[in-house]
């Protein structure tokens, strides 16, 4: 009986993380501000590939800002890995961010396909959101008239790694720095540090 409470437990955790992924998406993209700040934990912190890791408010900002110029980012969400271990989570949550926005004149949507990665913790009853790092896994571009076409610098494309550089590409051409060794598909050093950092939170350390 102890083992089925524990699991049961465990389940409702799991499904409340998971909630919060979804409401994650449905207030970001809908500008719902105090809403959003409900999934996280204040102290929370949210790397992206276009930028360093910030802390909560000024991501929100960020996002303001960056929404002015006219870069219009949405998400697309796919299915969640979820563990938890007393009072610490880990997801990775598969996704689409979908971008539009105007490279050099051309109207063209960016599609890059990744993963979610997320550091949870219940505090006083409540999961909360402390730490959010995209993964790359493999993009594209396309003009959203199809009789129009891109020039691509390639000085600039070739600057970042395939799983992401149509979606950089963009970005640098919108003003942003975009990372140039963010965690992606193939590996590397950034995606091994990320994964390590999961394990050490989940294990409490």
């Amino acid at each position: 009986m102890e083992v089925e409470k524990t699991m049961n437990e465990n389940f409702m955790d799991v499904l409340e993380i998971r909630d919060k992924i979804e409401r994650w998406v449905v207030y970001r993209d809908s500008f719902m501000w105090d809403d959003f700040r409900e999934v996280w934990h204040p102290d929370g912190v949210m790397k992206a590939i276009q930028w360093p890791p910030k802390p909560l408010e000024e991501f929100i900002e960020t996002i303001k800002e960056g929404s002015k110029p006219g870069l219009n980012i949405m998400h697309n969400l796919g299915g969640s890995a979820i563990k938890v271990n007393g009072n610490r989570g880990l997801a990775m949550t598969k996704f689409i961010i979908l971008q539009r926005s105007y490279v050099d004149g051309i109207l063209c949507d960016v599609s890059c396909y990744g993963r979610q990665y997320d550091l949870w913790e219940k505090r006083d009853g409540n999961w909360g959101l402390v730490y959010r790092e995209t993964i790359a896994d493999k993009d594209r571009i396309d003009p959203v008239n199809s009789n129009e076409s891109i020039v691509f610098d390639e000085a600039i494309l070739s600057q970042f790694p395939v799983e992401y550089c149509h979606m950089a590409y963009l970005q640098t051409k919108a003003g942003f720095s975009p990372n140039k060794d963010a965690p992606r598909l193939s590996g590397g050093a950034a995606l091994d540090a990320l994964f390590k950092k999961g394990e050490d939170w989940l294990a409490g350390r």
